[in-house]
């Protein structure tokens, strides 16, 4: 064998361990991710202990503009179950569905994530992926259950990210359209005001999270999808 021949070996060797090496390390900051979200999956888990949540009705899930809907004042006459953990992504629901979503065979999820995605650093392909996992999931686990995705929404907080959003957005939308169990519900453009820009009357100060109008905006979008699935 060649010096040359001995060189190009070694440095296929070293592209290799260096490949294996990051394999592993993203493998572990993947189980580190998910490993702090378990005490707010304990506690879903602690409150169904106490007071068993409904089985068949409506599930929230997903990041924080779930987890700060007040869903009892939103829709009074329906047995929802808010399980949103702020901060999350696609892929931690992904990790953590058997824990809250299985036990509860909701016939009805509502999901919102994809916004911690983007703003993350994943591409609209990569969320859009994510989503077709979770949606695969729901309908091979539970395949007469309705899904309702909400649209990543417009911020002030993220509009820098705004068209890596639209893109996923419209990935994620053309999914739903070949499939008559998921639902892509549009909050992106009533969001946005007659210039083109979210409308800051419907966030916190922080730009990013969404106020009462933010949610009243919400829920109306929302219960007309709800109003169209039978829960006979």
């Amino acid at each position: 064998m060649t010096v040359c021949q001995l060189r190009t070996l070694l440095i296929l060797s070293l592209m290799c361990v260096a490949a294996i090496s990051d394999a592993a390390a993203k493998d572990n900051r993947n189980k580190n991710h998910h490993s702090r979200w378990e005490a707010a999956i304990h506690r879903f888990e602690e409150a169904d202990r106490k007071t068993p949540q409904p089985r068949d009705g409506v599930l929230f899930v997903g990041s924080s503009s779930i987890r700060l809907w007040n869903l009892k004042k939103s829709f009074p006459r329906l047995e929802a179950i808010n399980h949103g953990f702020g901060g999350s992504e696609i892929a931690d629901t992904i990790h953590f569905v058997d824990r809250i979503v299985w036990p509860f065979t909701p016939r009805v999820v509502v999901f919102y994530a994809g916004d911690n995605d983007i703003a993350g650093g994943n591409s609209a392909e990569e969320t859009a992926k994510d989503f077709k996992t979770f949606s695969t999931q729901i309908h091979e686990q539970l395949p007469d259950t309705q899904l309702i995705y909400i649209a990543i929404k417009p911020s002030i907080a993220r509009w820098s990210l705004s068209k890596e959003m639209s893109k996923a957005n419209a990935a994620i939308a053309e999914q739903c359209r070949l499939d008559d169990k998921r639902i892509f519900l549009n909050i992106w453009t009533p969001m946005l005001g007659d210039n083109g820009l979210p409308k800051p009357d419907l966030f916190l100060k922080d730009g990013l999270h969404l106020n009462a109008a933010g949610y009243e905006l919400w829920t109306k979008l929302t219960a007309a999808e709800l109003q169209k699935i039978s829960f006979d």
